[in-house]
């Protein structure tokens, strides 16, 4: 049955809601359910899920409403009761708090913030971020769905009184070792970063942490700064704070490869800088950024290396191998591939990081020929519709796609999405790895590794149902002094029979093995 409960005139932040729909949906009795306001995208989410009860065309942007499907009135009941539980905590959590509803009011408050973080509707981002550049307030804009000539317009702004304007849809900082958004407890050290790739720049602050090296500020400029429409300019404006901060001794840049000149200008930039510089451009040429005398790295673990090399006085050396070393990773893999059956022979990659999603297909690439994805290298490999589509042959989801997030929060906040498909694929007798990252960190899911555990246990179970081994093989992007700890994390995907690799790049070099056996 469809039921319906409408709270008038009554508001509380997307965010949050979104969160507290995935718990509705736990509730027995309970088949679908979203709670939310009525937006217009909420409106259509609720149709398109089918749950619109009688009266629910009564529903305003100004209301809150719960919507489910439901077995019966007492599940619905029990489902209004979780909603008020959820909301009760949330708003006792915030009670002592006084949150300031303008940045005129804000700056009354505290005349000297200087930084603003910003996630509001793509379509009110770039006037909310341009307010508080006239107000001289760096900007990290979280906000996708900002145009391209609007993002130009606020990073020449920006520039014109040297100020950040990291963004639009950037994820990750780390400013005077305060992290911002989606990041991690590293040490505090002498590299200083910067990266138009949010999960890119976390697996290389991680593997630094790791290694020994601190970082002494990680900046983000969004994804699209170094396309030839934008011109590197936050990336020109970052490099040259690097260059000139007394604490930054080695410098590491991320990105996916620029546009060509906008790369030279960069890299001019760098080489110019006195200082050494690690360039990491995913699936880029190396060419460019060794004749100028730069190191260049071939993964985000290499990045990582070599930085820390570099922050050691040491030459830095290509690390492209296993850490448990090459030939106890050949025999697990060969291990992994007699277990299987003839039918399975293709590899799923299944991402919360867009970034690592990427920088997997890339050094993969060249071995399989072409492989599926929402965000394909190559357009004729672009597949359609990935939200409710099967994979085809070798295929690389990044849930963190617009196509996954209308109405849901970003997979590292909200894991579920991804660890439906973890099961879904283990259905399909082709499928014989699946790969996956597990981001931990601020602002990452309190447990991310929980759901993605019982997703591997139940995909294996469901594989091996039918007489079928399903390799899974996962990497962690975190460090032991996030909140959900790197060890642990790894434990709990490891006790659910995932194959764990300390990196990325690692994770995806064993599962080419892998697939080179069958």
């Amino acid at each position: 049955m469809k039921k319906l409960e409408v709270r008038k005139n009554t508001y509380y932040d997307s965010v949050t809601l979104m969160i507290i729909s995935k718990e509705v949906k736990t509730v027995d009795g309970v088949n679908e359910a979203l709670v939310g306001m009525g937006t217009d995208l909420n409106q259509e989410l609720v149709k398109n899920l089918h749950l619109a009860a009688p009266g629910f065309e009564e529903v305003t942007a100004n209301d809150f409403f719960v919507a489910a499907d439901c077995d019966s009135d007492e599940a619905f009941a029990a489902a209004v009761a979780k909603v008020d539980e959820l909301l009760s905590k949330k708003a006792s959590k915030g009670k002592s708090d006084y949150f300031p509803p303008t940045l005129e009011g804000a700056l009354k408050v505290n005349p000297d913030l200087n930084m603003a973080i910003i996630s509001v509707p793509g379509r009110h981002a770039a006037g909310v971020a341009q307010n508080c550049l006239d107000h001289n307030i760096n900007v990290m804009l979280f906000s996708d769905n900002v145009t391209i000539e609007e993002e130009k317009e606020l990073k020449e702004n920006a520039a014109a009184k040297e100020l950040l304007m990291m963004g639009p849809d950037c994820g990750t900082a780390i400013i005077n070792h305060v992290p911002l958004a989606f990041a991690n407890v590293v040490k505090s050290g002498d590299i200083g970063m910067v990266c138009a790739s949010g999960t890119g720049a976390q697996e290389v602050s991680c593997i630094i942490d790791q290694l020994g090296g601190g970082i002494s500020q990680l900046l983000g400029t969004g994804g699209r700064d170094l396309r030839r429409e934008i011109g590197g300019i936050m990336m020109k404006l970052c490099l040259d704070a690097l260059i000139n901060d007394p604490k930054t001794k080695v410098i590491a840049m991320v990105s996916k490869p620029p546009a060509p000149e906008i790369a030279a200008q960069i890299l001019d930039q760098a080489a110019a800088g006195g200082k050494p510089v690690v360039v990491c451009f995913i699936g880029g040429d190396p060419t460019e950024i060794e004749k100028r005398g730069l190191v260049a790295a071939c993964s985000l673990e290499d990045c990582a290396h070599k930085a820390v090399a570099l922050s050691k006085g040491e030459t830095p050396e290509t690390f492209d191998t296993f850490s448990m070393g090459v030939q106890q990773a050949e025999q697990m893999a060969a291990a992994e591939a007699a277990k299987m059956a003839p039918t399975q022979k293709y590899i799923r990659g299944l991402y919360t990081g867009g970034t690592l999603c990427d920088e997997a297909m890339k050094l993969l690439i060249g071995e399989l020929g072409h492989i599926q994805s929402n965000i394909p290298l190559n357009p004729e490999d672009n597949l359609e519709n990935a939200r409710t589509a099967p994979s085809v042959r070798h295929t690389f989801l990044d849930f963190g796609d617009d196509a996954f997030t209308v109405g849901r929060p970003h997979p590292m906040i909200d894991p579920s999405l991804r660890a439906e498909r973890v099961v879904q694929e283990a259905s399909d007798p082709e499928a014989a790895v699946i790969l996956v990252d597990c981001v931990i960190g601020y602002g990452s899911h309190e447990d991310p590794a929980a759901d993605l555990a019982d997703a591997i246990r139940a995909a294996k179970a469901e594989a091996s149902k039918n007489g079928r081994h399903l390799a899974v093989v996962a990497s962690v992007c975190g460090t032991e002094g996030d909140p959900q700890s790197r060890s642990a994390t790894q434990m709990k995907l490891a006790d659910a029979g995932a194959i764990v690799l300390p990196t990325n790049a690692q994770a995806t070099r064993f599962a080419q093995l892998i697939l080179r056996r069958l």
